[in-house]
């Protein structure tokens, strides 16, 4: 197993938004462990985005307080728990200050929010009848995932690697890191879907950041151009 720490790859930029992001998500998670089991069935009922309430146009649990597309974007800020949580900040973390650097703080967040949504409808296509909700910030990660191969391959990750009893922590290219991440998920897609992991959402998330993130540099790009 494999278990990011650090990357080796300097930015020039306060990662404001990749800091508020993990802010954001970890004061919801703190008010998610404040409710008591019903209080939280019930919160993550009505912020979750739940395939069955999109793809029908219907209310089957709680009516959330906004339109039922917009619970992609909200269930992006609950968890399921503190390891879900811990997991996503950590690649939050490492992965997403080099984007921001790269994109710019909006656009950064722009990328995070899309990145998410088509996570969120991969997902969805994969299981449209689905009555369970969806929560996690995984699908925007992944997104994040995708961007950062495509633009540094060959960042070192500083990366604790552990095999029954062989522990140790070592250099490896973001390439090898994110290429055996993706893996993963393409090998829970192929095997048991159980365990309520996304794992459409997860690919859905990564090829959208592989092919977003040119887009979004594309634009700045032109914006440059078009000022010079």
């Amino acid at each position: 197993m494999l278990l990011p720490l650090k990357d080796e790859n300097p930015t020039s930029s306060f990662p404001l938004v990749t800091i508020g992001l993990i802010l954001t998500n970890g004061f919801i998670f703190f008010h998610q462990i404040t409710l008591d089991f019903a209080q939280s069935q019930h919160f993550i009922f009505q912020w979750g985005a739940i395939p069955y309430q999109i793809t029908h146009g219907v209310v089957l649990h709680v009516a959330p307080l906004i339109p039922l597309p917009l619970t992609l974007f909200s269930s992006m800020f609950l968890h399921g728990g503190f390891l879900h949580i811990l997991g996503n900040m950590l690649y939050l973390w490492i992965f997403g200050n080099n984007i921001e650097d790269t994109l710019g703080h909006f656009r950064f967040f722009l990328f995070y929010l899309v990145g998410g949504l088509f996570a969120g409808l991969a997902q969805i296509f994969s299981d449209p009848n689905s009555t369970l909700p969806m929560i996690g910030a995984s699908g925007a990660i992944a997104g994040i995932l995708g961007g950062y191969l495509l633009l540094f391959p060959g960042a070192r990750v500083l990366t604790l690697v552990f095999i029954f009893i062989f522990i140790r922590i070592i250099r490896l290219p973001a390439v090898i890191i994110l290429g055996l991440w993706f893996f993963v998920q393409l090998l829970g897609v192929g095997g048991a879907r159980e365990g309520g992991v996304a794992w459409f959402a997860h690919i859905g998330g990564f090829v959208a950041g592989l092919i977003l993130v040119k887009v979004f540099q594309l634009r700045i790009s032109t914006r440059r151009k078009r000022w010079a």
